[in-house]
């Protein structure tokens, strides 16, 4: 009996976190961050702000733990450009971007979500520039994988140099497409295409750099 309550008080306790990261989400996109008050929340969750302050410590704490969801959700969509290994660089790059945007605009909140809270005052709450730091690196990683096949596959300096910033541009380029996205109602994935595109030219243009031609045969 008492490993039953346990659990039941366990699942509630879930259940109301999960409420409240649901009416943080639905409150953000509708009021901003800086909008949305403690208040706000107890209203749209239907939970008073004891459970609140139980859950998170305050309201840094509900857009840190949210940040956090939301992550994990997109993510476990989200493919590794390891997925897509055994296929030639570029095409490697191309599977994994195209999953990547796919994955992107079936959670349009998410990048909205992450490019509200970077310019907002609360930016620079330890909590959530932590978390915000966590998520950055953690896609920068991945452009990294997808593009150093490509550019430094030997592991030069100056192809490293490259994808570094081919992966800056390309996280600056989702990032603008969040407000594309909003605006203008354009896609991720229809980006897709031009973005693979420039890549290939500058990978023709690396080749021949190094001494090759574009079908990889020596000059």
């Amino acid at each position: 009996m008492v490993r039953a309550s346990n659990s039941a008080s366990s699942a509630a306790g879930s259940s109301s976190r999960d409420v409240i990261l649901d009416a943080a989400r639905t409150l953000i996109a509708s009021k901003g961050y800086d909008g949305m008050a403690v208040s706000d929340l107890c209203a749209e969750s239907g939970l008073p702000a004891s459970s609140i302050y139980y859950h998170f410590g305050n309201k840094l704490g509900v857009l840190a733990a949210l940040l956090e969801r939301t992550f994990d959700e997109l993510h476990a969509l989200f493919p590794n450009p390891s997925s897509f290994d055994g296929r030639e660089p570029i095409d490697r790059l191309e599977a994994w971007f195209t999953a990547a945007c796919r994955s992107l605009d079936r959670r349009p909140d998410y990048l909205r979500l992450l490019l509200a809270v970077s310019v907002g005052p609360h930016k620079d709450s330890e909590t959530v520039r932590s978390t915000v730091r966590r998520i950055r690196d953690h896609a920068h990683a991945s452009w990294v994988d997808a593009l150093t096949p490509i550019f430094a596959p030997g592991g030069d300096e100056d192809g490293k140099v490259l994808v570094e910033q081919l992966a800056v541009l390309g996280r600056a380029m989702t990032d603008g497409l969040s407000v594309a996205h909003s605006l203008d109602g354009a896609t991720y994935s229809s980006h897709v295409a031009p973005f693979v595109s420039l890549i290939r030219g500058l990978a023709q243009q690396h080749g021949r750099e190094e001494g090759t031609i574009p079908d990889g045969k020596d000059r």
